[in-house]
């Protein structure tokens, strides 16, 4: 029995009514709609990214990528592309909001998306973000230390005075797209097909590792473990925003600090010595991170 304090995501997951044949299966087309076009469609082109960087005659370390790369040489274009390109990505989130929103019912709330507990969210976002943040950097290193993970560009190393506000909105765009249709959005609908909580944390999980496959097998790895780990905090707070606000954390930190990270440590974070560089293979909706 759940308990009656118990985070409303999870009071709902026990009390969801039945679906009979025809609700089952206009949900199962829903989802695969939603993966089509938003994260699903990502984590293919992923992974045909990393099959491609394998068939390469490059060893895969001393390949690249990059995630927030240049639009257009030109400032004012570059701006407006980049701006659209997190607004079309954040259309994609609130369509997902939408599809959750039921008569009577406010989705946010239910996902806990929403400041209700602003102060414990971004102490437990920070915490959480402390958590995977460190092992996170240690396994990038020791990947790319082996060979199996790639060099990652994570912003413009000649940054101009627009860079950091449009990294700090790229950040949020990563941590609201993942964290929203990762887990809020697939954790209710799935559990309304009649799935086990742990099987939809593995299954997120697994589809969090495949959409960071450009970056190599360190970085599949890192994102299952972090899929893991962000599930279980879901199903333990029944909350969102702590995820969205760890992510969020997280990719600031990686993106406005990788010229410092360049600077430091050389040999760990810099682009390799190649004349070009791979464009990130994750088309808009989303932006791996």
């Amino acid at each position: 029995m759940t308990p009656p304090n118990a985070p409303a995501n999870q009071r709902e997951s026990t009390t969801l009514p039945r679906l009979d044949r025809y609700g089952r299966q206009r949900l199962r087309w829903e989802v695969w709609i939603v993966l089509a076009i938003t994260v699903g469609q990502s984590a293919v082109y992923s992974v045909l990214s990393l099959v491609r960087k394998l068939l390469a005659p490059v060893p895969l370390g001393s390949q690249q990528t990059q995630v927030n790369p240049s639009r257009d040489a030109q400032a004012v274009w570059d701006v407006v592309y980049q701006l659209l390109s997190v607004f079309f990505a954040l259309a994609l989130v609130a369509l997902v909001v939408y599809l959750l929103w039921e008569p009577g019912g406010n989705a946010l709330r239910r996902i806990g998306l929403d400041f209700t507990r602003l102060g414990g969210d971004v102490g437990r976002g920070i915490l959480l973000a402390a958590v995977i943040g460190l092992p996170g950097l240690a396994l990038y290193a020791v990947g790319r230390v082996l060979g199996i993970t790639v060099a990652v560009v994570a912003s413009p190393l000649d940054a101009a005075w627009y860079t950091v506000p449009l990294l700090l909105l790229s950040a949020l765009r990563a941590g609201l797209t993942e964290e929203v249709i990762f887990i809020g959005y697939l954790f209710d609908r799935l559990r309304r097909l009649g799935w086990g909580d742990w099987t939809i944390i593995l299954t997120t999980a697994a589809l969090r590792g495949a959409y960071h496959a450009y970056q190599g097998i360190g970085a599949i790895v890192g994102n299952i473990v972090m899929g893991i780990v962000f599930g279980w905090c879901y199903r333990r707070w029944g909350r969102v925003m702590p995820l969205v606000i760890a992510h969020t954390v997280l990719d600031v930190v990686a993106f406005v600090g990788y010229p410092l990270a360049v600077a430091l440590w050389p040999g760990v974070f810099a682009p390799v010595p190649t004349p070009t560089l791979t464009p990130t293979p994750t088309p808009t909706p989303a932006a791996a991170s």
